[in-house]
């Protein structure tokens, strides 16, 4: 593996009595990129990610991770019963119960002032943002992100996808994300991945948007309308968020 490349699997396939879920498949997930699976229900995204994080051995192929390789993982949804106390903060203590940690992830992602709310009373938005500050919690190297913008409005989305796109660009971690569709994920993606149990096309977001395979399974649906953020790649954040775009040649004279 080169230094850059924190998973690689070559020909991945798995088979569970007899049925084939995924076979074929390519994954390369480097660090400072970020990788967007998509898939229509029933493609086989579920069961790559679990091959990618080694929940599940490959019935075919080979799946290789960097040593040491931290993953933070934020599942699709959270199913906290009602008759469960549990404010914020205790449910990001479960994870990590150092009080400092839990404060400059809460702080990342903007959830500091709901550490005292009962994690029943949260938006969709919010309670996305906390599994964000828990996946963080380990300083990852990889982020995992299944369906993130799961019951958010579409502008909620695009704030989410922003701040994803930013913690990538502050912590230099990869970023690996699960949707069923590219519209708006594709604004804030490096590479998309577009698996029908196979591999259906794979590249940068604007070719996979018209690739005929893309175009087959979800439609010929103009992305740009709908891709409401676009992220340059012509600057990086500093640890506020902040612009600092890159010095230009000319400006050294």
């Amino acid at each position: 593996m080169k230094a850059e490349q924190l998973i690689v699997g070559r020909d991945l396939g798995v088979s569970v009595n007899g049925r084939q879920l995924i076979r074929h498949i390519d994954l390369e997930v480097s660090r400072r990129r970020i990788l967007t699976v998509i898939g229509p229900n029933g493609a086989g995204k579920t069961t790559l990610v679990r091959v990618a994080l080694g929940l599940l051995q490959p019935t075919q192929g080979k799946i290789e991770r960097a040593p040491g390789l931290r993953i933070g993982y934020m599942p699709q949804r959270l199913h906290v019963p009602e008759s469960m106390p549990l404010t914020v903060l205790r449910f990001l203590s479960l994870t990590h119960p150092d009080p400092d940690r839990l404060q400059d992830s809460a702080r990342l992602v903007s959830v500091s002032h709901l550490l005292d709310r009962p994690i029943q009373g949260l938006s969709g938005g919010e309670t996305q943002r906390v599994l964000l500050a828990r996946a963080l919690l380990g300083d990852p190297d990889l982020l995992v992100l299944d369906e993130p913008v799961q019951g958010i409005d579409v502008n909620g989305q695009s704030e989410l996808y922003r701040l994803i796109v930013r913690l990538r660009d502050e912590r230099g971690c990869a970023v690996m994300m699960v949707s069923h569709d590219l519209h708006l994920v594709m604004a804030a993606t490096d590479e998309v991945l577009c698996i029908n149990q196979h591999v259906c096309c794979s590249g940068h977001p604007d070719a996979v948007s018209k690739h005929p395979a893309y175009l087959d399974l979800f439609g010929a649906i103009d992305a740009k309308t709908l891709a409401v953020y676009t992220h340059r790649h012509d600057h990086r954040h500093d640890m506020h968020g902040d612009v600092i775009r890159a010095a230009r040649e000319h400006d050294h004279g």
